[in-house]
């Protein structure tokens, strides 16, 4: 994939498309519809200015559109990723034990709507409303995060947000 963007001043360089003959020979096939797109940057094999494009150079949290579960990863740094994909810039390991938890993905699935087959849009406009404790340094979770044990962190998980037996019975059964 060749991302042709137009940069960003003092930062990026744009991609200049005769670096790529074979593509910009291509894409000259479709030239008269190049120029009348709206998204295009400097040239019209540019697209337009991305105010994001130097997140994609950092390690950044990722997820499908659709899925059956929450399953939210971390992509590394200079890791392109397509729509609908989504991305939460800067990757924390913190934030992704809270995300993938079945608190989290109760709590997202109860603003939005399951499709056909059980998926469920993740919408980053669902995403966005779940309350994230901030992470303090004797933070238990933080701590189990070095231990690698799915069970210490979903405990510690239910622990951060003072979960009771009973409410934690309900998740479990969800």
């Amino acid at each position: 994939m060749i991302n042709t963007h137009n940069g960003i001043p003092g930062k990026i360089d744009r991609v200049k498309i005769d670096n790529y003959p074979s593509i910009k020979k291509h894409l000259d096939e479709y030239h008269d519809d190049l120029l009348k797109r709206a998204d295009q940057g400097g040239t019209p094999y540019n697209l337009r200015n991305c105010a994001y494009l130097d997140d994609f150079d950092k390690p950044k949290i990722v997820w499908g559109n659709l899925n059956l579960e929450a399953t939210y990863a971390i992509a590394p740094a200079g890791m392109y990723i397509t729509a609908p994909s989504n991305m939460i810039v800067p990757a924390s390991d913190y934030l992704l034990c809270i995300l993938n938890s079945k608190l989290a993905d109760y709590y997202v699935r109860n603003l939005g709507v399951t499709r056909n087959g059980g998926y469920f849009e993740y919408k980053p406009m669902f995403i966005e409303q779940l309350p994230i404790p901030i992470p303090r340094d004797d933070n238990k979770l933080i701590q189990e995060l070095q231990t690698d044990n799915n069970d210490f962190i979903k405990d510690a998980i239910y622990e951060l947000y003072g979960l009771n037996e009973a409410e934690i019975a309900f998740l479990e059964q969800h």
